[in-house]
């Protein structure tokens, strides 16, 4: 409904043949400038107060990610004439929409906690406690080595996930928080093939310093795909880049994202909720506007 809102949105109309409508004009613009301004000002805050962060070590998928799926509301399936259909799933999921939250949490935890299997089992409510605390951490400021919040009685998140998946779904964040992600409205504006060359070398960065990227994968205006995936490691051809994901669709196992060096595109692999193909790929929960 919001895509289809966006683009019956009208052109504003100009009228600059009279001098009170070209005043109005020149304030408008003034008010133009002033507002670039101090989006600009804001841009150059955010960047400035973005601490470097290298992590300890890299992101392990059998410790790292959660034991439970994001599960899915719809099956998808070709049908007997080679077209990608989809029904509802039945009986219905209790745990959906929440790929972004999942993603980001498992960033979260990385980054933030620390697990402590020695000491003994908590309560209900320190648990959730601690939770609400490691997910209120700003992911695009994690903290120090020193400050990280210490989660008693668990080995890693995978292990904790599987004694206390209630409490992680009820804590980690609601639905709500994957249609309104921050960075959004970069998937309306087109993605260029330099654009995702800079991309595929800005995620292989952060995986240098062991910061594990979520990227939102789209084919905006197409809506075949509008997914969040957590990137954990690379490897490099003359080629291409595979890049290891995890997918919060599918804890079973890490899936691949495919950037092809000399068409510059990434591709992910069909699965049973996208067919397959070229994907667009843009970092998430990176900055203040992402």
């Amino acid at each position: 409904m919001l895509y289809r809102e966006f683009f019956r949105c009208k052109p504003l109309r100009s009228n600059c043949t009279s001098p009170t409508s070209s005043r109005r004009y020149g304030r408008l613009a003034a008010c133009a400038t002033l507002i670039f301004r101090a989006t600009l000002l804001l841009a150059l805050c955010g960047c400035a107060g973005r601490r470097q962060f290298v992590g300890e070590r890299p992101f392990d998928f059998q410790t790292d990610s959660f034991a439970y799926p994001n599960a899915l509301v719809w099956d998808y399936h070709f049908d007997a004439n080679g077209k990608w259909v989809h029904q509802r799933h039945e009986p219905p999921p209790d745990y959906t929409h929440h790929c972004f939250v999942v993603a980001r949490s498992a960033r979260q935890f990385f980054e933030n906690a620390r697990f402590d299997a020695a000491q003994p089992v908590a309560s209900e409510e320190t648990y959730r406690r601690l939770i609400r605390r490691v997910v209120s951490v700003d992911p695009s400021h994690p903290l120090a080595a020193s400050k990280k919040i210490v989660i008693p009685g668990y080995a890693n998140l995978r292990d904790f996930s599987a004694a206390q998946e209630k409490l992680l779904k009820e804590e980690c964040g609601g639905a709500w928080e994957s249609y309104f992600q921050r960075g959004h409205w970069r998937m309306i504006f087109p993605f260029s093939r330099a654009h995702q060359e800079r991309m595929a070398e800005q995620l292989l960065a952060d995986l240098k310093e062991n910061r594990p990227p979520v990227v939102h994968v789209v084919r905006f205006p197409q809506l075949t795909i509008n997914h969040s995936v957590l990137l954990f490691g690379a490897k490099e051809t003359e080629k291409e880049i595979l890049f290891s994901v995890y997918d919060p669709n599918k804890p079973d196992s890490p899936k691949t994202l495919t950037f092809d060096r000399v068409s510059r595109t990434f591709t992910f692999a069909g699965n049973d909720y996208w067919p397959g193909g070229r994907v667009d790929i843009y970092e998430v929960y990176r900055s203040w506007d992402y």
